[in-house]
């Protein structure tokens, strides 16, 4: 029988700092459906909201704990760079920067803000960056031009103790690294032998050169509108020195069919039409090209293959091969967000390359890819593994799990993104028509019948249900570890798997 005596002052604290632990991390759907009833909204706000208040000034660490903060990302840009678009401005810019948001929470379940900035000064975007970044674990500079993004990038990773990823630079990088793995075997050939040009010194140029060295790969060759960068150049600015400095060991002279002359591989992030079927016939035997320009490649495919390509790779979903940042970024945070790492590191990247790689040919993109489709179900898990697993290896995290404490981490982060969404729109539609127990109880007896579960773990899950649960028979069990994502989706999409 329920107390008729009113809560004490911890009975009170306590409630409160549960109601906002439960909100911490579900800010989007708060607009979808309350979490809380009239009766908690004392708790929800004042006076009750000054316990968890009172909890983080007095230990810091704990905004994890009560806020959104650790699943939230500001999406940042100047609009100066935009896709192939270049300077339209931030207004012109929103539209992506709302699409990157929809995509961390499609892809990753994780929140996003879109921030587009009034100003192209760098100490303006730096500083204010600075002043919003307490209400974030994450920022993701996008489309801001080269080479300030670098000093932005650098000035903020120095200042905060969240990760500053620009896009643009890395998750490109991450993408190029883990498609020339596969397209070096697809032709045959040593992956760190490999002579490479990348035409493009801007922010995706510079940063794709860079992974690619740490990576292993010793003769790269970086060509711009004014041809091969090469040092002693004064008139290179200092961001170009400094790449001049890394690459180019053969000392080349010249433009870019110079440096294409005996190349096994070319990586364009430049401009349309740029390389011509002549180039291509002036490479090494089955040469290897990313005509990576948007929206419209350094050459068209047809055009590449014809001239001897033996593999092509672009930007754009309508060619085979499309190599876009998505299969990067929400994995990268998702990874880097479930231990709380200070920054990402070129061992996070190389990491999360790996992973991209190795799903490729092993989803609906089919075996011949050289890269996984973004809608590889095990895509985000995969590389936000890598990376949490590497961030805490070389000791940027801030939050250590053991291996299981972690891949349970990252799936219960996956739950809300778009691949429960298919099974929870089973659920409902069955829900509407009356079925959705017998369904759930179905589910339950076969995962004990295959051994997934045993019937203890099933009758729990049942009983949290039937006493109020909204969640999925899945969800519960993937909440409380008795089941990883990985066998919960291979159960399901099995014939008859679901019921």
């Amino acid at each position: 029988m329920a107390s008729l005596l009113p809560p004490t002052a911890a009975e009170l604290k306590q409630r409160a700092l549960d109601i906002h632990r439960r909100l911490a991390g579900k800010l989007s759907v708060v607009s979808k459906e309350p979490l809380v009833g009239p009766a908690d909204l004392a708790l929800l706000y004042s006076p009750g909201v000054a316990e968890p208040c009172r909890e983080i000034a007095a230990r810091p660490e704990a905004v994890y704990e009560y806020t959104g903060k650790g699943n939230l990302v500001a999406v940042v840009s100047d609009g100066s760079a935009v896709l192939g678009l270049g300077d339209i401005g931030p207004e012109a810019g929103l539209p992506v920067m709302e699409g990157k948001a929809l995509l961390f929470k499609e892809f990753a379940g994780i929140d996003a803000v879109p921030l587009v900035l009034g100003t192209k000064d760098t100490a303006t975007i730096i500083s204010t960056i600075k002043a919003l970044a307490p209400s974030f674990g994450g920022i993701n500079l996008e489309d801001i031009a080269a080479p300030r993004c670098f000093e932005i990038e650098t000035a903020l990773q120095e200042a905060l103790d969240i990760p500053v990823f620009h896009d643009d630079q890395h998750g490109t990088a991450i993408c190029v690294l883990a498609a020339l793995t596969n397209a070096a075997k697809k032709v045959g050939k040593e992956f760190l032998s490999l002579k490479l040009v990348v035409n493009g010194a801007g922010a995706a140029g510079t940063a794709i050169v860079r992974l690619l060295l740490a990576a292993g790969i010793r003769d790269v060759t970086v060509c711009d509108k004014m041809g091969i960068l090469r040092t002693g150049d004064p008139t290179l600015n200092s961001a170009m020195a400094e790449l001049a400095a890394l690459t180019n060991p053969r000392g080349l002279v010249g433009g870019l069919a110079h440096a294409l002359a005996g190349a096994d591989a070319f990586v364009g992030v430049s401009v349309p039409g740029i390389l011509t079927a002549e180039h291509i016939r002036m490479m090494a035997a089955r040469p290897v090209v990313f005509a990576m320009a948007n929206p419209d490649p350094e050459i068209l495919p047809a055009l590449a293959i014809a001239a001897g390509a033996a593999l092509v790779a672009t930007g754009r979903s309508d060619f085979p091969n499309q190599i876009n940042n998505v299969l990067a970024f929400p994995g990268v945070f998702r990874g880097a967000l479930a231990v709380r790492a200070r920054r990402v590191t070129q061992k996070m990247k190389l990491a999360a390359a790996r992973a991209i790689a190795v799903l490729a040919g092993t989803g609906p993109e089919g075996p011949d890819a050289i890269v996984p489709s973004p809608f590889h179900r095990e895509l985000a898990f995969q590389v936000a593994l890598a990376v949490a697993l590497a961030a805490q290896a070389e000791g940027v995290a801030n939050k250590i799990l053991d291996r299981s404490s972690l891949v349970q981490t990252i799936q219960q982060g996956l739950i809300e993104a778009g691949a429960h969404r298919s099974l929870r729109t089973m659920h409902h539609q069955i829900q509407s028509a009356g079925g959705s127990r017998r369904i759930q109880e179905r589910i339950g007896e076969g995962l004990v019948r295959t051994g997934f579960l045993n019937q203890e773990q099933c009758d729990q899950i049942l009983a949290l249900q039937a006493g109020g649960d909204r969640r999925l028979f899945g969800e519960i069990a993937l909440a409380l570890g008795f089941l990883d994502f990985d066998t919960l989706i291979d159960y399901l999409r099995r014939p008859g798997g679901s019921v």
